[in-house]
């Protein structure tokens, strides 16, 4: 379990001096929704019981997309924005008060958002480093919480957001929006309905494992908290690549680098991976081994680990459809605008570009009408992740891709970098997320910085 100083924190809040106690009266007073009586309402616009009130923490490209796509919902209100970058900052709370969310305010510190009474979730879009931290944080504050993926940096942070979230009753969606588009659906509804039979084979194409941070350090502008950015990780030479100054448009380099995430592995093969676990039914389970390449090396960066399941099948890193099951009868091919249905040696839909003449929708149809008009598995179905979460925060029933959905298919792209920076054979317990036999406790956390510990 994270035991880090949240709990102090909001303990903290509440004993504080006059100035820090007028601070979170006055906000969360000036965030508080003023209430018409129903019949005034304007027509489309949701009861005060049914507002969901947000915070964003981290406000890259990610979270102003996200912020976006939630302020579109009904019933949603945007109350305050989290970044260490001023100029990130100031443009998310004038971006929400465009989208309808006057009462939006900023801050840099995280534990100032999870800890005022006027926020019922968080949209947490930081690098992946800091999600586990905020998660926990946010749950133990009784916020619900979306989560972009990977989940988690390490597989003891997957344990304490799985122990988390549910020991405080919250919500949690991860960020894999996969499983809300349909050519993922139907692909793993045909692997599940046994279309292509008996599966023995899947490949995911996903980038490369992480590696150590080694960039030049470059003088920083004044604006950014670049002790908070780094946080629980070291405190690196800043660079422009892991953190463009103000309202930027890419993704930044820190995807690369261990300190703060998983690789360009971590970036996909929590959303490929997770997509096999799913038509796999492995959704609450994993692999037991784990196997590095054969010609592997130190700083050995391709392709060519893989695991394989109790039940004997293989998933593999290779190159070639971002997610390809190979069944004793066919073959399934899917991508995010891709899909692919072989049996035996023909292709009974297929659409990878424009050249096949047809569409997606199209090819998806043909199969569902032909394979699954009763079928004995019935996943769950859902077309717009956002709106699913918000939903669940509702009806308080789980979304599509809970905490231990989002927590196990981030220790898959953990088991994949153990594999690649080792070169070990591991065995793994599922059951336990934990090593079986060999392996080293120390790759299944990391070394906390300062006051943040687990």
């Amino acid at each position: 379990m994270i035991t880090y100083t949240i709990r102090q924190y909001m303990k903290d809040s509440l004993t504080a001096g006059p100035n820090r106690r007028r601070f979170l009266k006055s906000a969360a007073f000036a965030s508080a929704p003023f209430i018409l009586p129903s019949g005034l309402r304007a027509q489309g616009e949701a009861a005060p019981s049914e507002r969901i009130r947000m915070g964003f923490i981290g406000m890259g490209k990610m979270n102003r997309s996200l912020i976006k796509n939630f302020a579109g919902q009904d019933g949603v209100e945007v109350m305050g924005v989290c970044d260490v970058d001023t100029n990130r900052r100031e443009f998310s709370v004038g971006l929400a008060k465009t989208l309808g969310s006057t009462s939006c305010t900023g801050t840099n510190d995280f534990r100032e958002l999870v800890a005022r009474d006027d926020i019922d979730a968080v949209c947490i879009a930081t690098p992946d480093h800091w999600h586990a931290i905020q998660t926990v944080a946010a749950a133990e504050a009784g916020k619900d919480i979306y989560c972009e993926k990977p989940l988690t940096h390490n597989v003891m942070e997957s344990r304490a957001v799985m122990a988390a979230v549910p020991r405080n009753k919250r919500i949690l969606q991860t960020g894999s929006m996969q499983r809300s588009m349909s050519s993922f659906y139907t692909a793993a509804m045909a692997v599940r309905n046994g279309v292509i039979g008996e599966i023995s084979k899947v490949t995911c194409n996903f980038g490369s494992p992480s590696r150590p941070y080694n960039l030049e350090a470059q003088e920083m502008e004044p604006g950014l908290d670049w002790d908070m950015w780094c946080g629980p990780a070291p405190l690196v030479n800043y660079n422009e690549a892991i953190c463009p100054r103000g309202v930027h448009k890419s993704y930044p380099a820190w995807r690369n680098y261990m300190e703060f995430c998983n690789g360009q592995l971590g970036d996909f093969a929590a959303h490929h991976v997770d997509i096999a676990n799913w038509a796999l039914d492995m959704d609450s389970s994993g692999p037991v081994e784990v196997i590095p390449p054969e010609n592997w090396k130190p700083g050995y960066g391709g392709r060519g680990a893989y695991f394989r399941y109790a039940n004997g099948i293989e998933l593999h890193h290779s190159d070639g459809h971002q997610v390809h099951f190979y069944g004793s009868e066919g073959e399934i091919m899917v991508g995010r605008n891709a899909f692919g249905l072989k049996l035996g040696d023909k292709m009974f839909a297929q659409f990878f570009s424009r050249e096949d003449r047809t569409s997606l929708g199209r090819e998806l149809r043909k199969v569902e009408a032909e394979f699954l008009k009763n079928p004995k598995v019935q996943l769950y179905k859902n077309d717009h992740h956002v709106q699913n979460f918000l939903s669940a925060v509702r009806t308080r029933k789980a979304p599509i891709c809970p905490e231990e959905i989002g927590g196990r298919s981030s220790i898959c792209c953990n088991l994949f970098n153990m594999a690649y920076h080792h070169g070990q054979k591991i065995d793994w317990d599922p059951a336990k997320n934990d090593f079986a036999s060999g392996g080293d406790p120390a790759w299944l956390t990391r070394d906390y910085r300062g006051d943040w510990k687990v």
